[in-house]
């Protein structure tokens, strides 16, 4: 599957090795393969986890990050969402979420309030941050093109 849109998002994280364990259980059954390592432009690295057309982007916090609470709703990341291949391996990562610990706010579950045949699971990474996985039938998403 190529993405059309996102090319990379970067996430700073508390704990880098802690986010790199976390992302790679979530995300290499999903079909993201792989890590790269860049400088970043004020001399850290950034560990870069490929997937099916983008990147995600994990940078170390230049402090600890300990204790400062995220709140989605203040400028920032709200949250990201990913797309699984198929129901099943939505379902299959909910449980690996289940088994590392990870809080599920919600889900999974369909939501037809979004759209119809709109299944996804909502959770939270080590620090907080909100992540959504969602899968939606063939055909759910027919965009026109504006003129």
């Amino acid at each position: 599957m190529r993405s059309t849109g996102i090319h990379h998002v970067d996430l700073v994280v508390s704990d880098l090795e802690r986010s790199l364990d976390f992302y790679r259980e979530l995300l290499v059954p999903l079909g993201w393969h792989g890590v790269s390592h860049a400088p970043g432009e004020r001399g850290e690295t950034i560990h870069y986890l490929y997937g099916p057309g983008s990147t995600i982007g994990l940078r170390q916090a230049p402090e600890p990050a300990a204790g400062l609470p995220v709140d989605r709703y203040r400028i920032g990341l709200h949250h990201l969402c990913l797309e699984a291949a198929s129901r099943e391996a939505l379902e299959a990562a909910a449980e690996r979420l289940r088994r590392l610990g990870a809080t599920i706010t919600d889900g999974p579950r369909e939501f037809p309030e979004y759209r119809s045949g709109y299944h996804a699971v909502f959770f939270l990474d080590p620090d907080g941050l909100k992540l959504e996985l969602v899968w939606t039938p063939p055909g759910t998403y027919d965009y026109q093109r504006a003129p």
